[in-house]
Parts: structure tokens; sequence; C-alpha cells
């Protein structure tokens, strides 16, 4: 189940906007990563090192979402909770269930 978030033909600006390129860099490096474990599959490589590398990425990508995370909290959570109203509870039970699903997966 996939959720959208507000509507798209507002024009906002996300909290993650000044770190995006570290973001995109990061994320560039996990998809070298993933063909990486790709390649070691084809190369029948010992599968510990394949459980060591998709380690690796798990973490790389927890660390991407803890990121974005804490930039949504900082920024949009704050800022809805500074105008008050709807708005307000509604970002503060986005970011709950956004941690909810952090930590089930």
């Amino acid at each position: 189940m996939t959720t959208q978030g507000p509507d798209p033909s507002i024009s906002a600006t996300h909290g993650y906007i000044s770190d995006k390129d570290r973001y995109l860099a990061r994320l560039k490096r996990i998809e070298g990563q993933a063909r990486g474990i790709h390649r070691m599959i084809d190369e029948d490589t010992y599968c510990i090192d394949i459980l060591t590398q998709i380690s690796a990425i798990t973490s790389a990508l927890n660390n991407v979402a803890l990121g974005l995370l804490d930039d949504h909290l900082s920024h949009c959570v704050t800022g809805a909770v500074q105008d008050g109203g709807a708005e307000a509870e509604a970002k503060i039970k986005e970011a709950s269930d956004a941690i909810a699903r952090l930590v089930k997966s």
C-alpha cells in the first residue's frame, strides 16, 4: 500500500532539500552496492560475503531513512505544529506511521 503526500500542485519546499545532493550521492552508492551483490551472486561468491554486503546496504538505507525522517520532523512537522490546526495533527500522525513502518522493516 502506498501513500501520497500533499497535493503536488502546491509548491512547497521539503525538509531534505538542503541535503538533496548528499542523499542522491548516498543512494547512487547504494545502487552500486546492489549491482555488486548481483555480480557476486552471478559469480558464485561465498554466501557469507554476500550477506555482509546485504547488511551494509540495509544499514545504508536505514541511515538514509533516518536522515529523511529527521528532516521531515524538523521541517515539515515543526512547521505544521507552529501553524497549528488539523494540519499539525495530520503531520504528527504521518510521522508516527512512517516511524512504525521503519521499525517493522
